[in-house]
C-alpha cells in the first residue's frame, strides 16, 4: 500500500495517492542483464539508444501495462526527479516496506562508531545481497487493497558487528562492490556484468558491440 510508504517519509516525499493504492516495486535480479539486457540491446541496435538499461526498463515495464489494457497503470522510474531535484521516489525506502530488501541504516546500529560522519543506508535483499537494483514503481490508482497485510523485509544482517560492516564497506569502499556480498548470495552478477557497470556510462557502448552510429 502506498500509505506504507507515505508513513515513514517526510511530506515533501510522499506519493500523492490514496494510503490504500496498490503499488509494486519491480527490481532486477542478476540474470536481467543476460535474459532482459543483451536480448534487448540486440533487438534494438538499429534504433537510438542513449542508455541501455533505463530503456530496457522502459521497454519492458511497458510491456506489462498491455498486460492489463482496462487498469490505469502509473510507472515511476528510479532515475525520475521532481522540478526541486528530489527523488521521485526513494527506491531503498520503497523496497524496505514492501518487505522486498532490508534498508540498513545508521539508526539500525546501536553503538555508533561513526561520530560526525555522514553515514548513508543501503538495501540488501537476503537472496541477491547487494547484487540487485530498484527500477521502478508501478502503481494502480484505481485499485484500493485496504485489507492487504504489510510483510516485513527479512533481516538477513542481522548481528551488531555485521551491519557495522555493511555501512563501513559501502560508504567508504562501495566501488569494491565487497558490502554486496555481506551474506552468502545465491546468485550475483557475472564477470561480464560487473565490467559493464564498472565502465563509465559513455563507454559502455561499446561492451555491449554498439557501434557510434548506435549510440
Amino acid at each position: 500500500q502506498v500509505g506504507w510508504y507515505n508513513a515513514v517519509l517526510q511530506p515533501a516525499f510522499h506519493l500523492p495517492y490514496p494510503d490504500d493504492t496498490l503499488a509494486f516495486v519491480v527490481l532486477s535480479t542478476p540474470s536481467m542483464f543476460d535474459k532482459a539486457l543483451k536480448p534487448f540491446v540486440n533487438k534494438e541496435r538499429l534504433k537510438i539508444i542513449r542508455d541501455p538499461v533505463d530503456q530496457c526498463v522502459s521497454h519492458h515495464l511497458s510491456r506489462v501495462k498491455e498486460k492489463f489494457p482496462d487498469q490505469k497503470i502509473d510507472v515511476i522510474f528510479d532515475y525520475e526527479i521532481l522540478p526541486s531535484r528530489k527523488p521521485k521516489f526513494l527506491a531503498q525506502t520503497a523496497a524496505h516496506v514492501a518487505g522486498a530488501a532490508y534498508y540498513y541504516q545508521r539508526k539500525d546500529v546501536k553503538l555508533d562508531p561513526w561520530g560526525k560522519k555522514k553515514i548513508y543506508g543501503v538495501y540488501i535483499h537476503p537472496k541477491y545481497g547487494g547484487w540487485f537494483a530498484i527500477r521502478g514503481l508501478l502503481l494502480f490508482p484505481d485499485i484500493q487493497v485496504p485489507f492487504l497485510e504489510q510483510s516485513a523485509p527479512v533481516d538477513c544482517v542481522s548481528t551488531e558487528e555485521k551491519r557495522i560492516e555493511l555501512l563501513e564497506q559501502f560508504n567508504f569502499h562501495w566501488q569494491d562492490g565487497h558490502y554486496r556480498d555481506i551474506i552468502e548470495v545465491k546468485e550475483k552478477y557475472s564477470e561480464e556484468q560487473k565490467a559493464y557497470f564498472a565502465t563509465p556510462p559513455a563507454e559502455r557502448f561499446r561492451l555491449l558491440g554498439l557501434t557510434q552510429e548506435a549510440q
